[in-house]
C-alpha cells in the first residue's frame, strides 16, 4: 500500500505519520506540505491512497482530488474535513471518504486497515480503475453515519436524540416517514412525527430507513427504475433479517438493502440479465461492494454485496450474511436461489418458509 498524507504539520504531525508507516508491514508512507509536490509525486509513481488537509497553501484541495482522479483513477482519496461537519459542496464526488479533524490516530488506521482489506478482497485493478474515473461518484451517506456514529458512541441515544438527527435533514427526514406510513411498516396506522417512527419501528428499522432514503436519493446511472429497486431493497433487506440470528440479523439487513446500489453506477453491467460477449464493464455487484468499500462500510456487507449473485465465492462457507443476501435478494426479485449451495450450507429445509414470508410480504407492497 503506497500512502500518501498531503498537508501540514498541524492536520498531519510527524508522529501519526510514523505511527502509519510503523504499523502496516507493507505500507509505504509519504508526506508532502503542498499540492504542487504531492502532483510530482502522483506523476512519478502509481499511489494506492491519498489523504488530503482541509486545507492546502497552493490548492484548493478538490482540484488536487481532481486532478489525482485524472492521473491515478485507481487511487483511493480521502478528504480530511473540519470537525464533524458535511463534507464542502465541491469536494463531494472527488472524495471516496471523509474522515473528521483533529485526526484521531485509531480512526486513520482503521480506514487504511479497511481500505488495503478492499483490495484484497476485490483484487481487480480495471474494476479500480473504472470506479475511480466516475466523475459524480455518490457521495457516502452522510445522515446515516452520523446516526451510526451517535448510537456507537453513546449507549443512551434516546428516540428523541435520533429523531432530532434525522430532523436535521428535512428531505430525507420527508421521504423516511414516507417509508414509514407504508404498508409494510404503518400496519394501517399514521406515524406522524419522527419520534413515533423511532417508539414504533425501533431504532434499527429507522436507521435502515434512512439508508434507504439517502442512498436511493443519490445521483447516478440514468434509465434506472429507482422505486422499484428501492422496493425490492426493502423486501430482501426483512427477509436477510429474518433469515439470521440476533447477533447478525443488522449486517444482514443492511448488506440486503444495499445489494443493488452498483446499478446506480454508470458504466456498469447488470448481472441479472444474461452476459455479452466482449462486455468488458464491471458487474454490479462488484462495482457496489467496491464503492461500499470506500465509504467504509464493514467487510461483511462489502463481502456480501460482492458475491451475493455467487455466494459459493465468498470465504465464509457457512450460510451467514452473504448467504442470507443470496437468498433475500432472490426472492424478492422472484428467483429461485442457489439450492445446491444452500444444501452445502444446510438451510436448505429453511427454503420454504423464507418463501412463504416473501410471499406475505409481496402481498403488502410498499407506497410509491
Amino acid at each position: 500500500m503506497r500512502i500518501l498524507f498531503v498537508g501540514d504539520e498541524a492536520v498531519f504531525p510527524a508522529t501519526l505519520v510514523e505511527l502509519v508507516a510503523e504499523l502496516g508491514q507493507d505500507w509505504e508512507v509519504e508526506r508532502c506540505e503542498d499540492a504542487g509536490s504531492a502532483m510530482a509525486r502522483v506523476a512519478a509513481q502509481p499511489l494506492d491512497v491519498i489523504l488530503v488537509a482541509p486545507t492546502l497553501p497552493d490548492m484548493p484541495p478538490a482540484t488536487l482530488l481532481g486532478q489525482v482522479r485524472t492521473l491515478r483513477a485507481e487511487a483511493s482519496r480521502v478528504a480530511v474535513i473540519d470537525g464533524d461537519q458535511n463534507p464542502p459542496a465541491r469536494i463531494i464526488g472527488l472524495a471516496h471518504r471523509f474522515l473528521p479533524a483533529p485526526l484521531a490516530p485509531e480512526v486513520l488506521l482503521e480506514a487504511i486497515g479497511s481500505l488495503e482489506e478492499l483490495r484484497e478482497l476485490l483484487d481487480n485493478p480495471v474494476l479500480r480503475e473504472r470506479i475511480g474515473r466516475v466523475e459524480q461518484l455518490p457521495s457516502p451517506p452522510q445522515l446515516y453515519l452520523r446516526l451510526m456514529n451517535a448510537l456507537e458512541t453513546d449507549e443512551d441515544t434516546s428516540a428523541s436524540d435520533i429523531a432530532r438527527l434525522v430532523a436535521g435533514d428535512p428531505a430525507i427526514a420527508a421521504k423516511v416517514l414516507q417509508l414509514c406510513n407504508s404498508a409494510y411498516f404503518s400496519n394501517g396506522r399514521t406515524i406522524a412525527d419522527l419520534r413515533a417512527a423511532v417508539t414504533r419501528l425501533g431504532i434499527s428499522t429507522l436507521r435502515d430507513l434512512v439508508l434507504a432514503s439517502e442512498v436511493f436519493s443519490l445521483p447516478g446511472a440514468s434509465g434506472v427504475d429507482r422505486a422499484a429497486l428501492q422496493q425490492r431493497a426493502l423486501l430482501a433487506s426483512r427477509l436477510a433479517k429474518r433469515m439470521l440470528p440476533e447477533s447478525s440479523a443488522e449486517l444482514g439487513a443492511t448488506a440486503a438493502l444495499l445489494a443493488d446500489i452498483g446499478l446506480l453506477l454508470p458504466g456498469v453491467r447488470d448481472e441479472r440479465e444474461a452476459a455479452v460477449e466482449g462486455d468488458a464493464r464491471p458487474g454490479h455487484a462488484e462495482a457496489g461492494a467496491y464503492l461500499l468499500g470506500l465509504w467504509g462500510l464493514p467487510m461483511p456487507i462489502i463481502e456480501a454485496v460482492a458475491f451475493h449473485r455467487e455466494p459459493s465465492r465468498s470465504s465464509t462457507r457457512s450460510f451467514w450474511v452473504t448467504g442470507a443476501v443470496h437468498t433475500a435478494m432472490a426472492l424478492a426479485a422472484g428467483e429461485e436461489p442457489d439450492e445446491a449451495y444452500l444444501t452445502r450450507t444446510g438451510v436448505v429445509s429453511r427454503l420454504g418458509d423464507w418463501r412463504g414470508y416473501a410471499e406475505a410480504l409481496n402481498a403488502t407492497p410498499l407506497a410509491a
